[in-house]
């Protein structure tokens, strides 16, 4: 079983979009596979998307276990709910479907250290967690220093980062959109698995093997 957790550099660099589109290309094969989206503040779309684009009929609370109303950092988003999030929640969530599919992508919340309680930040969820990750990088300019900063704290956590996904978030093609993969690339050592162009809506799972 290929199972990963999805982060992003950042929040809005497309995680929810690469995983569908795996999601799309594994069904197409064959593979039973879905996304979970443990923690998920401000709204539940993302999550609806993961339940709409997965081969099980899971309910949106096993999908979405942790749903937090303010559209806020989930530390934060908590805290105005009274309640508090611990290290343990992306593993629970997972544990309780990972025999469920062959594939399981789970969706981080965010970007690599979003806090999730006081000390306690997603990062450290993902060290209990401890399944290897894939790097989602919006290419747009700073992606290169996102990405090492990320890669950097997850490499110094023991976590295995399987590679990276480079993923235009417009049409414009600058300057860095069109040098940031070669140095991503030799600044981590990490391969970069695909690159999507923006709107693109599908992609090689084969990537996970």
């Amino acid at each position: 079983m290929n199972h990963y957790l999805i982060v992003g550099t950042d929040t809005k660099v497309g995680k929810t979009h690469v995983i569908c589109a795996l999601l799309k290309d594994l069904q197409s094969r064959g593979c039973s596979a879905l996304g979970i989206k443990p923690v998920e503040c401000g709204s539940r779309a993302d999550a609806r998307t993961l339940r709409e684009s997965a081969s099980s009929q899971m309910s949106l609370e096993q999908l979405n276990p942790v749903y937090l109303r303010a559209g806020a950092d989930p530390c934060m988003a908590a805290e105005l709910e009274r309640r508090s999030l611990a290290a343990d929640v992306l593993k629970n969530a997972y544990s309780a479907v990972a025999s469920s599919a062959e594939v399981v992508l789970v969706e981080a919340a965010g970007g690599w250290l979003v806090p999730y309680a006081p000390g306690i930040t997603q990062a450290d969820a993902a060290e209990v967690l401890h399944i290897p990750v894939i790097l989602v990088v919006g290419n747009r300019p700073g992606a290169v220093n996102h990405t090492l900063l990320t890669v950097q704290d997850i490499k110094r956590r023991g976590l295995e980062c399987k590679g990276i996904i480079l993923n235009h978030l417009s049409d414009d093609w600058d300057s860095a959109s069109l040098t940031n993969r070669k140095l991503i690339e030799d600044f981590t050592g990490l391969p970069i698995l695909a690159e999507l162009i923006y709107g693109q809506d599908e992609l090689d799972s084969s990537i996970l093997d």
